[in-house]
């Protein structure tokens, strides 16, 4: 990402994942391209392209950028994540700390699938912050800065995910995450229709109460209700800021990470039933999110 005097703001590494007879279509870390649009790729053969950002999401940290089709070289092969088994060997494809190591190839193994990290950003139709989470591939394939939006690829070449972070500190080493490449479609294809991605929302906010909280405040297990945003879901669904939820679909909840998984397994438009404690007293409520 190039500043408006020539100046590199940020670099990373993406990978071209489909074409049609016009443009060639780039998928790479959100947080790659969020300091500006003035974007420009370094290609293999070490020549230039100019891209667009056609649309990101900050919660599962993806963006699909948009190319001319006559300067791309190749196209991904793109693999399955699902059918890929922990202690597979992988490879990571990028440019870390920069374009002086571009092109950059490291090997480790897929060390874990299914691991959940939180993510969090504010709802376009709200000043409200929601959590996110999502499900990551773990590797200890060598991940640093730069190589995120890069390739996680099989023993075939075939791509299985996208590089986005890596933990780090005293005592941390080889725990690196990837998006799973089996989720992205659904994502990128809304990326490109809307610029961003479609996502149910309840509007409140709330508080985590466990067993030790809800007995402080004479309360139950649940999430507390703080506050209701006007015109949302659970306004007019009925919640009211005091209320206890205590459970989701049919499933006990104590947390605002568990009824925002359960939210975001539905589509716009779905029903979501709660069952919440309001002064004591059980009561069922839907809500049209």
């Amino acid at each position: 990402v190039m500043n408006s005097d020539g100046s590199v703001l940020s670099t990373g590494t993406g990978f071209v994942y489909s074409k049609d007879s016009k443009y060639g279509y780039v998928l790479t870390n959100a947080h790659v391209v969020s300091s500006g649009n003035n974007i420009v790729g370094v290609l293999s053969n070490n020549n230039t392209t100019s891209l667009t950002v056609l649309g990101s999401d900050t919660y599962t940290d993806l963006a699909v950028l948009r190319m001319d089709v006559k300067d791309v070289l190749g196209v991904a092969s793109i693999g399955n994540s699902k059918n890929t088994p922990v202690g597979n060997t992988v490879f990571t494809v990028g440019s870390p700390m920069g374009s002086t190591y571009a092109g950059t190839v490291t090997k480790g193994i897929l060390s874990g699938k299914d691991r959940l990290i939180e993510t969090s950003a504010s709802n376009s139709n709200s000043l409200a912050s929601e959590s996110y989470i999502v499900k990551v591939l773990q590797t200890d394939a060598a991940i640093n800065s730069g190589n995120s939006g890069g390739a996680l690829v099989n023993a075939q070449g075939k791509v299985i995910g996208i590089n986005t972070l890596k933990l780090s500190g005293t005592g941390i080493e080889g725990i690196g995450f990837a998006i799973p490449i089996n989720s992205t479609t659904d994502i990128t294809s809304q990326l490109i229709q809307y610029s961003k991605v479609k996502r149910p929302f309840i509007g409140i906010s709330g508080i985590d109460l466990d067993e030790t909280t809800a007995k402080k405040y004479n309360l139950v297990v649940g999430i507390y209700v703080k506050s209701v945003e006007d015109f949302s879901s659970a306004e007019k669904g009925g919640l009211k800021s005091g209320d206890v939820i205590i459970e989701a679909d049919g499933k006990s909840i104590k947390s605002m990470d568990e009824l925002n998984e359960i939210k975001n397994s539905h589509q716009i438009g779905d029903t979501m039933k709660l069952k919440i404690n309001r002064d004591g007293s059980e009561k069922e409520i839907t809500l049209t999110l």
